[in-house]
């Protein structure tokens, strides 16, 4: 089997490229003009290709291939710099991807495997989200990716091209950025932090996890026309992933009670609202039909995806000290 993949420089394409050749696939990968091919995992077949959007040329990318695994995205980004973020991300994730969709079905590509979010589903829920949970995206990157998904099921619908969407949860692993990164640093400091209140649930899946389920969605006959939510399959309330980083760090865990609800009071005023749900509010998924249809269960436990994460921290940190 011969697989593109989009994004194949980012944090996710990295294992996932790493993943697929390991197992004798023949991978191409795309990179941008202004990235080197060192970049690529070794093994992997660069492509360059220009930006995603409704513009971009894929016919020497597609020549050969059989599977698509689409990671190249405009993320989601805090204080996006963007005038009108919801126009940027149709750009990019809605018009980038419908562009690559039917370039693959004029190309004779078989298979599309879309990586498109949990927030399709939204940002909170009470009961689990499953894969047949009406779709309540909240935010540009949360749209942006459910009027994708709309759009490559009509492309399927009209060539024949396979899809398979998968909604992941948040992602950890070695090379993580942004809030986890951010926890990661703070956690490894030892500071009090007013959590022990919090009674929630988040599913999160370790990057390994990801990228194995992507590798299995790829090449599994039952997976073409199918949507999964995937996670670890071991939810967390925030204080226990605290205690469970803090014990990959092998640092002293320090939290400390208060009220959740001033938390959020807090919040308001100060614009952060959105990242105390994200601490405070429970957001988990039922992972049961890629178990049951795929026969896919996840191959890390969360501690052993926290200890990956917790020994490459270390290492960064003290590349960091030594430089």
């Amino acid at each position: 089997m011969r697989v593109l993949v989009t994004g194949a420089t980012g944090f996710v394409g990295c294992m996932l490229c790493r993943r697929l050749i390991a197992e004798g696939t023949e991978v191409r990968g795309t990179l941008l003009p202004s990235e080197d091919p060192k970049c690529l995992q070794q093994g992997v077949l660069p492509v360059t290709v220009e930006p995603l959007s409704g513009h971009t040329s894929w016919s020497h990318a597609l020549a050969g291939i059989d599977t698509i695994i689409h990671l190249a995205a405009r993320v989601h980004i805090m204080d996006d710099p963007a005038a009108d973020p919801l126009v940027e991300f149709r750009r990019v994730n809605v018009e980038g991807t419908v562009r690559l969709a039917r370039e693959a079905a004029q190309s004779g590509v078989k298979r599309l495997v879309f990586v498109s979010s949990v927030k399709v589903n939204g940002e909170e829920t009470a009961d689990p989200y499953c894969a047949d949970s009406l779709p309540a995206p909240t935010d540009p990157y949360g749209i942006s990716k459910w009027e994708a998904e709309q759009a490559i099921r009509k492309i399927e619908a009209e060539t024949g091209l396979e899809v398979v969407v998968v909604r992941p949860t948040l992602v950890y692993g070695p090379g993580v950025k942004a809030n986890f990164l951010n926890m990661l640093n703070v956690v490894s400091l030892g500071i009090p932090l007013p959590l022990a209140s919090i009674a929630n649930r988040r599913s999160l899946i370790y990057v390994g996890n990801l990228a194995d389920a992507l590798a299995t969605c790829a090449s599994h006959p039952t997976a073409a026309g199918k949507t999964f939510l995937v996670s670890d399959d071991d939810d967390v309330s925030t204080p226990e992933l605290i205690r469970r980083t803090a014990k990959a760090l092998d640092a002293p865990v320090r939290l400390v009670p208060f009220p959740p609800g001033l938390m959020l009071c807090a919040a308001s005023v100060t614009g952060k609202t959105g990242a105390v749900t994200r601490l405070t509010g429970s957001l988990t998924v039922d992972i049961s039909s890629i178990k049951e249809l795929l026969g896919w269960q996840p191959s890390f436990s969360m501690d052993e995806g926290l200890r990956e994460t917790a020994q490459w921290f270390k290492r960064q940190r003290k590349e960091r000290w030594n430089a």
